[in-house]
C-alpha cells in the first residue's frame, strides 16, 4: 500500500467498505460507507468517494455484476497457469501462418484521394 497514492488508497478504502456493508448485507448508503470508513480508522478519505461509490452500486444486483464481469476494473488478471504439453503453441503458431496467408495486398490501385496513379490528384 506504500506504493499507492492517496487517491487510490481513498478509492481502495472506500470499495472495500462498500464490499464489506454489500457482503453482510448492509445498504450501501454513502452514509453506511462512511460511518464503517470511520470506524475502521480510514478518517483521511475524501467526502465524495462515499457518495460516487453509492451512487454508482446502489443496488446489490450492480455491486453483484461489478464482482462478477472480469475486468470491470483495477488492476489486469495474472497470467493462465502453465502446464500442458505444447500443443497449444503449436496451434497458435500454425494460426499466425494462417493470418499472415490471408493478409491482401492493398497498395496500387489508386491514391487516398481516388485518384489514379500519375495523375496527381488533388491534392
Amino acid at each position: 500500500m506504500d506504493g499507492l497514492t492517496k487517491q487510490q488508497k481513498d478509492e481502495h478504502a472506500t470499495a472495500f467498505a462498500l464490499l464489506a456493508l454489500y457482503d453482510g448485507g448492509a445498504e450501501t448508503t454513502s452514509d453506511k460507507i462512511t460511518e464503517l470508513l470511520t470506524a475502521t480508522g480510514n478518517t483521511d478519505v475524501e467526502g465524495f468517494y462515499p457518495i460516487i461509490f453509492a451512487n454508482f452500486l446502489n443496488t446489490p444486483e450492480k455491486i453483484a455484476q461489478v464482482i462478477a464481469t472480469p475486468g470491470a476494473g483495477g488492476g489486469g488478471g495474472g497470467g493462465g497457469g502453465g502446464g500442458g504439453d505444447g500443443d497449444a503453441a503449436e496451434e497458435e503458431k500454425e494460426e499466425e501462418e494462417k493470418v499472415e496467408e490471408e493478409e491482401m495486398d492493398l497498395g496500387g490501385g489508386m491514391d487516398m484521394f481516388g485518384a489514379e496513379p500519375g495523375e496527381g490528384g488533388d491534392y
